[in-house]
Formats: structure tokens, C-alpha cells, sequence
């Protein structure tokens, strides 16, 4: 996985995805900044730890947690969030709402998801997993409970190009799989936590085949990062039933959408021609 985190805006959202993680005196300077971030840019450090009744050492272990090295590339890529502001539709739902502001609150949290995550992605991992993917001998991915109907999503439109790749949403059959895999090979793995014992046991079972691991997942500072060699960002604030990941999911379909168009585009003679073939293969079952 790149270090160059530095590179991506979205430092508020980065926050939100790693919050629960970290400890106290993080989590007060977290808070100062998410209320005054309009101010820190114009903080030093020293100043920031005094307003928050912090240390300056609470403030860079932060910085470093949200993929920066250090307050000054923090506060470059605050700036960025202030000078061009998303607009914030993110609504939490409440028991008493009706049938349509249910339905208008889940459609803005699912745009939002998109919205926030195309901030966070990393141009550069971004572009690594595509070269993986184009150059892969074989493609797998994994993914368990709710992440399976993406995986399969996957699979429907890389075939479509003429990758050819494997879905396993059976644990047995992942470690199985994962096992006979080599060097040239490349999975892909998809955990909204991070925490997936199921999936982090398999992509370091890939990993130790020699295969290169790719992992979606939301949160920044999670287990699977450690067995992945490229890392895909989501962000989603959920609106209700965080558990599920209701917009995660929407937010991993989209990356999903874009690797797919990036990797066909790579070999986009080859794709066209698959395209064509596997439409005239399915066309007899059209009315």
C-alpha cells in the first residue's frame, strides 16, 4: 500500500472512518478540529495543542493515523476541503420520519457515500490495482455476508471483457482457492470494517501464494490493511443500520464501476471484441 495518503483530500471524512479508533487525547484534538476547522489553518501546531489541551506528540500520532506526516500536509489538505466545500446531505434517520423522507435521507446518504469516497481514493492505488487487474493471469474475489453481492457484481462485468476471474463467497472454498494461487494471480478482497477475520485470513493466504492482494474497505486504520499490497477507500456516514453498510456498499459498486471501465479501456480492442461476443452469446435468451 502507498504511503503517499498525503495526497488525498477528504480530512474531515478521514476523521469520521477512524474515530472510534483512537485514543482519548486524539479524539479531543479530532473534536476541536471538526469544530473549528475553519481555524487550524491558521494554528500552529503548538497553538492547536494548547486549544485542545493536548501535546504536540497527540497531534502528530493523529496526523500520521489520517495518512499525513506531519500538521503542515494536515492543514494543506484542510485548506483544500475549505476552499472547496462539499455540500454535506448526510441525514441520520429518525424513528418518527415518514415512508418518503426515509426514501429521500437513503438516496442523499448514498450519493453522499459516492461523493465523500471519490475524495478519499487514492489516485495512485487507484492506478495500481487497475495495472494489477489488466496484467493478471487470474483475477479472485472474496468477499462474505453483505460484500458478496458486490463480488458477484464483479465478476458479471469483468467477464464481459474477456477477464476471466473467480468469485468464492464460501470461506472453505476462499482458503482452498487462495491456496493454489501464485505470482501473476491477484484478488481482490472486500471488507467494509476492515475487520473481517473471514477475509484477512484469505488475502494472507493469497499473499503467502504469491499472489498481490486488493482490498476495499472504509476505514483507514483497520486489520486488513496489513495483508494488502493496494488499498481501495470507501466513505460512508450510514444513516441507520450501521451494521449493514448500507451505503458502503453503494460506494464499493462504484469502485468497482471504475476499475471495471479503467481496466477495459487498457486493453479496449480486446474489451470491445468480448463485449461483442458475450452480448451475442446471451442475445438468444432476449425476447
Amino acid at each position: 500500500m502507498t504511503n503517499e495518503l498525503n495526497q488525498i483530500p477528504g480530512c474531515l471524512v478521514r476523521i469520521e472512518n477512524i474515530y472510534s479508533s483512537l485514543r482519548d487525547s486524539e479524539k479531543k484534538v479530532s473534536d476541536y478540529i471538526k469544530g473549528n476547522y475553519q481555524d487550524i489553518i491558521h494554528l500552529t501546531i503548538t497553538e492547536l495543542a494548547e486549544k485542545s489541551e493536548t501535546s504536540e506528540s497527540t497531534i502528530v500520532r493523529l496526523c500520521k493515523s489520517l495518512g499525513y506526516r506531519g500538521f503542515q500536509e494536515l492543514k494543506i489538505n484542510l485548506a483544500r476541503e475549505i476552499i472547496q466545500p462539499s455540500h454535506q446531505i448526510h441525514e441520520a434517520l429518525e424513528k418518527s420520519d415518514d415512508v418518503l423522507t426515509i426514501k429521500q435521507k437513503v438516496f442523499n446518504a448514498d450519493a453522499q457515500a459516492i461523493h465523500d469516497t471519490l475524495k478519499v481514493l487514492d489516485d495512485n492505488e487507484f492506478k495500481k490495482a487497475v495495472e494489477l487487474i489488466s496484467q493478471a493471469n487470474h483475477v479472485e474475489m472474496y468477499g462474505v455476508g453483505g460484500s458478496s453481492a458486490v463480488v458477484l457484481d464483479a465478476q458479471h462485468k469483468f467477464l464481459k471483457v474477456g477477464l476471466k476471474c473467480s468469485v468464492y463467497t464460501d470461506t472453505n472454498l476462499q482458503a482452498m482457492s487462495a491456496s493454489l494461487l501464485g505470482k501473476g494471480d491477484v484478488v481482490i478482497g472486500i471488507s467494509h470494517s476492515g475487520g473481517s477475520k473471514d477475509i484477512i485470513e484469505i488475502l494472507e493466504i493469497a499473499k503467502e501464494a504469491g499472489a498481490a492482494t486488493i482490498s476495499i474497505t472504509n476505514y483507514s486504520k483497520s486489520p486488513i490493511l496489513k495483508v494488502s499490497d493496494v488499498v481501495l477507500f470507501t466513505a460512508s456516514k450510514e444513516t441507520a443500520f450501521k451494521s449493514d453498510a448500507l451505503a458502503s456498499r453503494i460506494a464499493e459498486l462504484a469502485i468497482i464501476d471504475a476499475l471495471f471501465v479503467a481496466v477495459s479501456f487498457t486493453g479496449y480492442e480486446k474489451s470491445f471484441k468480448s463485449i461483442q461476443k458475450t452480448r451475442d452469446a446471451t442475445a438468444s435468451r432476449k425476447y
